[in-house]
């Protein structure tokens, strides 16, 4: 089939892209930045549509040539502030009149609380509103799926319960996480969205493995993990916004999608799966405790696909470009190892590995950008050896990534203005067999309080750069030395 996906850089498009490829279907991937997309395997055999599903105009001319077999819709505002509900509702009805002519849409939605959708948050309302307005727009031509919370390497349910139950051996928590929710494994929601194309279109379905209570996963993560038994103590002043920022001071997920992950399970989310069991028997669900073994494994091995950060957010991209009121510091260090090593350092920065000079700084940077909203070092990074354009490393997003020579990564912590960090490796005018590396910090200041941010922080900026430029060349000469690829000495 000739099918389309959108989200197709979010956590369930990235991983349903090589997998309709791979079952012998033509994708075409619909993106907001085309140019953040070349870094993926499958770039060179899927076809790339640039468009906004809020810009009406540009969608319909963009998608006028096309015909699809299939189109799946998997995107949504769940981080994007505001009025996201508003916005869930124009994009929905911008594609639906789009891709009116297409015989079968599949959306991904949510599942509703006890089946009442007055009892939903507003971040499960407005999936629930999406779902609507495409079956009102394409009558009898789309299959909603809504699932629970989805188990999977990366994704932001197996985040929080993660870092919940392996940081904090005793919790104090409201009491909703006794309410009953249905979690399922996202090798499974990928199943359900593979299958239902040969299905054909099927209306709403609820898929889930057996329920759980949000205290029962954490406790069987613990079990999982060979942990001791949490002790989890209950208290009914505990609101779902201080909740939300508990979490996000202890855990990678921020504070903003906190709060609608927690505002998800302040009612019971039950899945009545008899539909699904009756439509596609030969997908089994495989239960919760499999489901954390194998997410556990391939989050320990550096082998996540996708990760809940991965999506572009309400960000926009930013070129960074010489113009007036860009503040710079470069510098610029000849490196005894050719290229390649020197751009297999800097592109294994962050994450576990940490940063290779005054690290401790670092930690102190990111924890007061935690304190303040922002990301913080917590979101690390998807692949310790790997960078796509557009994924997140700890609080930046890759910008721009050239192979063995360039990696331009940037900022967003919170910050009076905007930031960039760019690293060049290009061979040696004398000697191709060594490496100028040249490292460039950029700040464009908003207003006076961001120059006074740069300058009281410039002598702290002049210690940490030139001693992380000396000791990139060092760790690049000594993997060159020992022949290996420079991957993750301890900071």
């Amino acid at each position: 089939m000739h099918v389309l996906v959108t989200g197709a850089t979010g956590y369930i498009g990235g991983r349903l892209v090589p997998r309709l490829l791979e079952t012998g279907h033509r994708v075409t991937a619909l993106v907001r930045d085309a140019r953040r997309y070349p870094g993926r395997a499958e770039a060179q055999t899927i076809e790339l549509i640039e468009a906004d599903l809020l810009d009406a105009d540009t969608l319909a001319a963009s998608l006028a040539a096309h015909r699809f077999d299939a189109a799946y819709y998997l995107v949504h505002s769940m981080m994007g502030g505001g009025d996201f509900a508003e916005r869930d509702r124009q994009a929905a009805q911008h594609f639906a009149a789009t891709v009116r002519d297409c015989p079968h849409v599949i959306y991904l939605g949510g599942l509703m609380p006890d089946t009442h959708e007055d009892n939903a948050s507003p971040h499960l309302a407005s999936r629930a509103q999406t779902g609507q307005v495409l079956q009102n727009a394409l009558q009898g031509r789309v299959t909603e799926f809504r699932a629970g919370p989805i188990i999977g390497s990366g994704s932001a349910s197996f985040e929080m319960v993660r870092y919940l139950t392996e940081r904090l051996p005793v919790m104090l928590t409201p009491r909703w996480v006794h309410n009953a929710v249905t979690p399922i494994a996202v090798r499974d929601v990928l199943a359900y969205l593979l299958a239902v194309l040969d299905a054909g279109p099927i209306g709403i379905v609820d898929i889930g493995a057996a329920p759980l209570t949000f205290a029962e996963m954490m406790q069987r993560y613990a079990r999982c993990r060979g942990l001791a038994r949490r002790t989890i103590l209950t208290t009914p002043f505990l609101a779902p916004a201080l909740a939300a920022r508990w979490i996000g001071f202890v855990t990678p997920i921020t504070n903003r999608l906190a709060v609608p992950l927690v505002e998800g399970v302040t009612h019971s989310l039950l899945a009545d799966t008899d539909r699904a069991r009756a439509l596609f028997p030969q997908i089994q669900p495989i239960p919760y405790e499999r489901a954390v073994q194998l997410a556990v494994q391939r989050t320990l091995s550096g082998r996540i696909e996708t990760r809940w950060t991965g999506a572009l957010g309400e960000h926009n991209r930013f070129n960074l470009t010489d113009r007036e009121g860009l503040i710079r510091e470069c510098r610029r260090i000849e490196v005894h190892a050719p290229p390649q090593h020197v751009f297999n350092t800097f592109t294994a920065l962050g994450g576990d590995t940490g940063w290779p000079a005054w690290n401790g700084a670092w930690k102190i940077r990111g924890w007061i950008d935690q304190l303040i909203g922002g990301p913080g070092l917590r979101r690390g990074r998807r692949s310790p050896t790997e960078l796509i354009e557009g994924e997140t490393l700890d609080f930046w997003r890759v910008e721009q990534i050239e192979p063995h020579h360039r990696l331009l990564l940037r900022a967003e912590m919170k910050l009076p203005g905007r930031a960039w960090l760019q690293f060049d490796a290009q061979p040696a005018e004398n000697n191709p067999a060594r490496t100028q590396l040249t490292q460039t910090a950029c700040f464009e200041p908003k207003g006076l309080p961001g120059l006074i941010y740069w300058y009281a922080l410039y002598p702290a900026h002049l210690l940490i750069f030139r001693d992380m430029i000396h000791a990139l060349a060092k760790r690049a000469e000594h993997a060159h030395a020992n022949e290996t690829i420079p991957p993750h000495p301890p900071p």
